[in-house]
C-alpha cells in the first residue's frame, strides 16, 4: 500500500511538471514573462521538495547519490530567475524516477498474479460436517480434510489409513512417498494421492512451513541492498561538476555560468538512460519466460559468478519416468506398458498418470478397463481386454499371484518399481525414476559459456540419489541431504567467490533463494514460497531459459553503461562550454534535452536484444 502511495506521488509530480513547463511556454509566448516564470516555478518547487526529503533521507543512511546535482542545478535556476532551465530539469529528473518506480510496479503486479494462487483456507470436519476457515484459526486437534492436490497447512498425523504425499518442495525428494495410519504429515507436502484426514498436531504459525517462511523474511533481511547503477558514478562526478562550476563562477564572477554549469551537469543520462535500458531489458526477458522483480536483480545477473542448483524439476524433469520394462514371462515390453496403462487411466496416482503418458507418448491406443478396483496406496486391480490385470508396488502385486517380492537387479537409487500381472502371473516390472533432462549437460556448458565459473549441486536429495543423477555433468561441487538453513549456509559461504545465484522449486529452497544475491525460482511447477522469495521466476519450467535471462541482462547493463559513459562525456563538453561562456542556463537545459535524446535512444536498443 505504502508503494503504491509513493507510486501515485512520483507520476502526480510528473504530471505537474510537465503541465507547468508546457503552460508556462503558452504564457511566454503570449508575451505575459510573469505568468510564465511563475507556472515554471510552480511546477519545479513541489519536485524540488520532493528531491530533498529523499537526498536527507540517503545522507542518514550515508549514501550521496547523483539526486544533489539535480537539486543544486533546480536551486540555483530558481534563485537566480532562470526559471524555464529549472522546469526543463524538473521534468527530466521526474520522469526518470517515475520511470524507475513504473519498472518496479510492473514486476510487482506480475509477481502479484503469479501468487494469486496460494490457498489461504483449509477444511475442517466440525459437528458432522465441513467447514473452510482461515489458516490461523486451525488449533491442535483439529480434524482436516486434505483434498487431492492440496498443500498440507500444517504439521500433523495422518487420520485416514494412508495417504500419498509429494515432499518434493520440502525435502527435494521427486518421487511421492506412501504414509501409513498415524505417521507424521508435514506442512508444505501436497496430496499426491485420493483425500485424506489430518489431525492437527500444532498451530499454522508453529508448523514446518511457517518455521521456512521465517528463515526467508531473516534471509532477506540479511541480505545486502543492491544499489542503483546510476548512484555509483555519482560521486565523482559530483565532485567534477562542483569543481567547474566554482571555477567558473571564481574566474570570471558570473554566477549565472555556475547556473549553466549545473544545468547542464544535470545527470538526466544517467537518471534517465539507465531505468531505460534497464526496464527494456526486464521486457525483453519476460518476453523469454524470464520475470525479473527489478533493476537490481537485472543487474546482478549480468554479474554472477557462482550458480548452486537444487536437483529436482531443475537437472531433473521433476516427475517420475519410465527409465526400463523388464519382462519376466517373455510377453513384450510394449505390451506389458499397454495393459498397465490401460488399466491405469482410472487412478489419479502421479505414478499411474506418469505409465499412462509414457503410452500415449509411443503411440499406443489404450482400451477401457472395466472391473476396476483401486486400494489406495497400493494398486489397481482390473480386466483390460478380457484380459485380469494388476498394477502396483512389487509387494501388493506379488501376494496377489502368489510370489514372493524380492529385490530388482536394475534399480537405480531414487526409482521406483512398478509391478504387473497379467492372467495371475508376473508379467514384468516398470522402472520409474526421476531422470536427468536430456540437455542438462549443453545447459550447463551454456550457463559456463555466459561467465559463470562455478556451478554446485545443493539438494534435500539423498546423496547416492544425487550423485547418480549427475554423474558426468563436471559440476563443481556436490552437497546432498542439505536442510533449508543449511542451503542457507552453503549460498553465503560461496559468497567469497563473487556474486551467487541459487535456482530451486521447493519450499525448502526458499530461504536459501532468499539468501542468494539473485534468487530464481521454477514458477510453472514451483513452490509459491519459492517463487516469493526469489529474485527471478521462470515462467516455464526450461532451466535452459535461465542462460537467455543472463544474457538479456548483460546485454541491458552495457547498453545502460554505454549510454551513461556517452551521456556523461556529453555533458562533461557542455559543462566546458558553459564555463567559458558559450552557453546561458536555458542553452545549456536545450542542449541537454539533445543529450537525453540521443542517449535514450541508445537505451533503447535493449528491446531489440536477440539472446542466442
Amino acid at each position: 500500500m505504502e508503494q503504491r502511495g509513493t507510486d501515485r506521488l512520483k507520476l502526480a509530480l510528473l504530471a505537474l511538471a510537465v503541465a507547468a513547463l508546457v503552460v508556462g511556454l503558452a504564457f511566454w509566448a503570449a508575451g505575459a514573462d510573469a505568468l510564465a516564470k511563475a507556472s515554471w516555478t510552480v511546477g519545479v518547487v513541489p519536485t524540488l521538495a520532493a528531491l530533498v526529503f529523499e537526498i536527507s533521507r540517503s545522507l542518514r543512511r550515508g549514501e550521496v547519490g547523483l539526486d544533489i546535482v539535480a537539486a543544486l542545478s533546480m536551486t540555483a535556476a530558481l534563485v537566480f530567475d532562470e526559471t524555464l532551465a529549472a522546469a526543463v530539469v524538473a521534468v527530466m529528473y521526474s520522469g526518470g524516477t517515475f520511470l524507475e518506480s513504473f519498472a518496479e510496479g510492473r514486476a510487482r503486479r506480475e509477481m502479484h498474479d503469479l501468487l494469486s494462487r496460494v490457498p489461504r483456507t483449509a477444511t475442517r470436519h466440525r459437528d458432522g460436517g465441513l467447514e473452510d476457515i482461515p489458516l490461523d484459526e486451525i488449533a491442535p486437534g483439529d480434524r482436516l480434510l486434505i483434498h487431492q492436490g492440496d498443500v498440507v497447512p500444517v504439521d500433523g498425523s495422518l487420520a485416514s489409513e494412508t495417504a500419498f504425499l509429494d515432499t518434493s518442495a520440502l525435502t527435494g525428494e521427486s518421487l511421492p512417498v506412501r504414509l501409513a495410519h498415524g505417521a507424521d504429515v508435514m506442512s508444505g507436502s501436497t496430496n499426491a494421492g485420493e483425500a485424506f484426514d489430518l489431525m492437527a498436531v500444532r498451530p499454522a504459525k508453529d508448523s514446518t512451513y511457517a518455521g521456512i517462511v521465517r528463515l526467508v523474511e531473516e534471509a532477506q533481511a540479511s541480505k545486502a541492498p543492491m544499489s542503483r547503477l546510476a548512484d555509483r558514478w555519482s560521486l565523482g562526478f559530483l565532485v567534477v561538476t562542483l569543481a567547474i562550476a566554482f571555477a567558473a563562477w571564481w574566474f570570471t564572477g558570473d554566477p549565472i555560468r555556475a547556473v549553466a554549469v549545473l544545468v547542464v551537469a544535470t545527470p538526466c543520462p544517467l537518471i534517465l538512460a539507465v531505468p531505460v535500458a534497464l526496464v527494456a531489458g526486464l521486457s525483453r526477458a519476460a518476453h523469454y519466460g524470464v520475470l525479473i522483480k527489478g533493476a537490481g536483480p537485472l543487474e546482478t545477473m549480468a554479474r554472477i559468478g557462482t550458480l548452486v542448483l537444487d536437483k529436482t524439476g531443475t537437472l531433473t524433469e521433476g516427475r517420475p519416468q519410465i527409465v526400463s520394462i523388464d519382462s519376466h514371462d517373455g510377453m513384450e515390453e510394449d505390451e506389458i506398458l499397454r495393459l498397465a496403462a490401460a488399466l491405469d487411466q482410472a487412478s489419479k496416482h502421479p505414478v499411474a498418470q506418469a505409465i499412462v503418458t509414457a503410452a500415449k507418448e509411443r503411440g499406443f491406443t489404450l482400451p477401457v478397463p472395466s472391473d476396476v478396483a483401486e486400494i489406495a496406496g497400493e494398486g489397481v486391480v482390473g480386466h483390460v481386454e478380457g484380459r485380469k490385470v494388476i498394477v502396483g508396488g512389487d509387494d501388493f502385486v506379488a501376494a496377489r499371484v502368489g510370489r514372493k517380492p524380492g529385490d530388482h537387479p536394475t534399480m537405480a537409487a531414487g526409482a521406483v518399481l512398478v509391478a504387473v500381472a497379467v492372467d495371475g502371473r508376473m508379467a514384468g516390472h516398470l522402472v520409474m525414476a526421476d531422470p536427468l533432462r536430456e540437455d542438462a549437460g549443453a545447459m550447463l556448458d551454456g550457463l559456463r559459456h555466459e561467465g559463470i565459473e562455478r556451478i554446485l549441486l545443493a539438494t534435500g536429495d539423498r546423496t547416492d540419489v544425487a550423485e547418480r543423477v549427475t554423474e558426468g555433468l563436471g559440476l563443481d561441487g556436490l552437497r546432498a541431504g542439505l536442510t533449508p538453513d543449511q542451503k542457507v549456509l552453503l549460498v553465503l559461504s560461496e559468497r567469497k567467490h563473487g556474486p551467487v545465484m541459487m535456482v530451486g522449486d521447493g519450499v525448502n529452497d526458499a530461504p536459501a533463494l532468499a539468501a542468494a544475491d539473485v534468487g530464481v525460482a521454477m514458477g510453472a511447477r514451483g513452490a509459491a514460497a519459492s517463487a516469493e522469495a526469489a529474485d527471478v521466476v521462470l515462467l516455464v519450467d526450461r532451466i535452459d531459459q535461465l542462460r537467455a535471462g543472463i544474457e538479456i541482462a548483460a546485454s541491458s547493463r552495457r547498453i545502460a553503461f554505454e549510454s551513461v559513459a556517452a551521456g556523461i562525456g556529453l555533458s562533461v563538453l557542455g559543462m566546458i562550454a558553459a564555463a567559458y561562456g558559450y552557453l546561458t542556463p536555458v542553452e545549456g537545459a536545450i542542449l541537454q534535452e539533445a543529450i537525453d535524446v540521443a542517449v535514450i535512444l541508445n537505451a533503447l536498443r535493449a528491446l531489440r536484444i536477440r539472446p542466442k
